[in-house]
């Protein structure tokens, strides 16, 4: 069973992931990790050398690399679930999880990280903000497919577990049936 984590940059899918994983007994894969590992390369190099267009096929190869992995916990990019029908394919070969975060609460964690993140370091604060803003409106009805949403700001991960388990028994159970 894999756990997909989607949610915008700085949601916390990442640090979140590895608490999950630790808790379930499972490995922890932060997906842009594993291109930057692939790729021998940082992905803002990706970003200077290409594109955004380049970088989403990449990262989408990588996704599907991830069918080969069992009890695992993936923390994926802020756009991976919107790119290359990225969604449907997590939710057809795993659980996912979409950590939901309030526009001011992202900012305020993203303006303290920009010179980080490729598609935020020239940005003014209020550029910023605009962006997050878009950025929801454009991804939010994918993020909205994930099994389990939850608000990123109080996550309860007992909670999250409970979610985790009910949809692995009904898995179970739907295989059984068969």
């Amino acid at each position: 069973m894999r756990i997909y984590l989607t949610g915008f940059m700085g949601s916390g899918k990442s640090s979140i992931g590895k608490k999950i994983a630790s808790q379930l007994g499972y490995q922890f894969i932060d997906l842009d990790q594993m291109i930057e590992d692939r790729h021998k390369t940082p992905i803002s190099r990706i970003f200077e050398q290409y594109d955004e267009t380049a970088f989403r096929i990449i990262e989408n190869k990588t996704l599907r690399l991830t069918d080969e992995f069992e009890k695992t916990v993936i923390a994926t990019g802020g756009g991976t679930a919107c790119f290359h029908n990225n969604m449907d394919w997590m939710k057809e070969n795993g659980i996912t999880v979409y950590l939901k975060m309030h526009p001011k609460s992202l900012f305020h964690r993203l303006v303290k990280a920009k010179k980080k993140r490729p598609l935020l370091a020239d940005k003014t604060e209020q550029q910023l903000q605009q962006f997050i803003d878009e950025q929801l409106t454009h991804r939010e009805p994918y993020y909205n497919k994930a099994h389990i949403i939850l608000p990123g700001e109080s996550l309860n991960l007992t909670r999250l577990y409970d979610e985790i388990h009910k949809i692995i028994e009904k898995r179970k159970n739907l295989q059984l049936s068969k």
